[in-house]
């Protein structure tokens, strides 16, 4: 495979589901189905802990949040433990990020030559009561999400907007500057909420046409009973034509951020850079969107740990679905590999593969993990994808199992089912071989408790509050 650039784009909070490439009948993604179309797509990819933080570390170090201990909103990356960007540096290419990174700070040395327009966590600290967790204070912001619907302009729209000039620019003037292969990380922020959508693209989804989130089994586990508790994002919901638009407002930013992305493709082509130039799309986890009265992230459902992941360019095949599972741990080594670098043995202690050798040769049988230690967990939950299960593993409570090949909308949990006992048994020792759940959950509340204590304790981080949502650039975040 033959070194090239890469523009690597990253939305925030795209559910997977909503792509026409996934089969999806409503929503209009033309951009992301071309790209789909002339490149591999990656339908079994997952993030590595479903929220934005760990999220984001896990991708930039290609380690686990165990691994790296960037366990929530409120421990962000700080550059701490080097990822793929410092590995580029170190070998001569150059590496800039333009928009959303959510790490501790623009003056830590996160991997990036430079940093255009960085949206990182409040005042470098970030979201401290997401910390809180036994027991979790209610979080009354989330109630918000009901409440700022669009149609409008929202903050985020149009930081999305000039991230993507910003994105346009440097590739005319500054790609052709760079004499090795480069990396362009582009970080939009849409879809995430608030649920705000440009008017035009709202207007492709009139509400009334929506069906309502589904209703599945499921979400009665204690797990997320607390969660909907602590976050009560559905009692914002005064009846269903709200639910409509809010999913008319959150399908609209997924189609706008569809229209930022082919702003991007068309900017690589107009100068000149198609041949020699590999596009990666995905996001840093999903949104629930009120299936199973879920809304937000932080569950193990598809629909929140699940991301989007499409490959495209020079040597990549043509129009290929790869069932794999993948997890953002495998850009680091993709990464590596695309600009012709060679792995170190630093980096072979990493769990990724290069997705470039996951679409040449298949495997279905292989594991990943995703984890949550964040806002409403009352204790660590571990997803592994193993073979055609999905097994998830709540510290002190029942687990849940899912056949995704019976049951791909894991609507069935089969973890009570004595006819299941082999399948849990494997599953379970198949997440033991990565990780000690209970050491790993015990060091989780450690680390957050001598954060708590360094801010003053419980109850000056329930007085500090927290926010909706982080703020673009140059706005100030609004505490409830």
């Amino acid at each position: 495979m033959k070194p090239t650039n890469l523009v690597f784009i990253m939305s925030d909070e795209h559910n997977p589901r909503l792509l026409g490439c996934a089969g999806h009948k409503i929503i209009k993604t033309p951009n992301l189905d071309r790209l789909a179309a002339r490149g591999t797509w990656f339908p079994d990819a997952h993030c590595n802990s479903p929220i934005c933080v760990p999220s984001r570390a896990s991708f930039a170090t290609g380690h686990y949040v165990h691994k790296v201990r960037f366990w929530d909103n409120g421990n962000p990356y700080d550059g701490s433990v080097r990822g793929w960007g410092h590995r580029l540096i170190d070998t001569g290419h150059r590496v800039v990020s333009i928009g959303k990174l959510h790490y501790r700070s623009a003056d830590d040395p996160n991997g990036f030559d430079e940093e255009i327009m960085p949206l990182h966590v409040v005042d470098g600290i970030g979201d401290l009561l997401g910390m809180l967790r036994r027991p979790s204070p209610v979080r009354t912001a989330s109630r918000k999400l009901a409440e700022e619907l669009g149609p409008g302009e929202s903050s985020y729209a149009g930081y999305d907007r000039r991230i993507t000039r910003a994105a346009q620019d440097w590739l005319a003037r500054e790609a052709p500057k760079c004499d090795k292969p480069w990396v362009l990380f582009v970080s939009l922020i849409c879809p995430h909420f608030p649920l705000i959508a440009p008017q035009q693209f709202y207007d492709l989804y009139p509400p009334e046409s929506l069906p309502l989130p589904g209703r599945r089994d499921g979400a009665a586990h204690p797990f997320y009973e607390e969660l909907k508790r602590v976050t009560p994002y559905d009692k914002g919901f005064p009846d269903d034509a709200t639910r409509r638009r809010a999913l008319a407002n959150y399908f609209g930013m997924v189609s706008f951020v569809d229209d930022n992305v082919g702003q991007i493709l068309a900017a690589i082509e107009a100068n000149g850079l198609g041949d020699r130039t590999r596009v990666i799309y995905t996001t840093d986890h999903g949104d629930n969107l009120g299936t199973r009265g879920l809304w937000g992230k932080s569950t193990m459902y598809y629909e929140s740990a699940g991301v989007p992941l499409i490959m495209a360019g020079p040597d990549i095949a043509a129009g290929r679905v790869c069932r794999t599972p993948v997890t953002l741990v495998d850009a680091y080594p993709t990464i590596i590999e695309c600009v012709g670098e060679k792995a170190t043995a630093e980096d072979a202690t990493r769990p990724g593969r290069s997705l470039f050798a996951i679409a040449d040769v298949a495997h279905a049988e292989r594991t990943v993990l995703s984890e949550y230690h964040a806002a409403g967990a009352v204790t660590g939950s571990f997803m592994i994808r193993h073979g055609r299960w999905k097994y998830v593993y709540f510290v002190g409570m029942a687990p849940q199992l899912f056949d995704l090949e019976a049951d791909p909308l894991e609507s069935r949990d089969l973890a009570s089912d004595p006819a299941y006992g082999q399948a849990l048994r494997d599953c379970e020792a198949a997440l033991r071989k990565i990780c000690d759940p209970e050491a790993v959950d015990r060091l989780a509340f450690a680390d957050q408790e001598a954060v708590i204590a360094r801010h003053g304790g419980r109850e000056a981080v329930i007085r500090r509050g927290t926010f909706g949502h982080s703020p673009v650039p140059g706005e100030k975040a609004v505490y409830a």
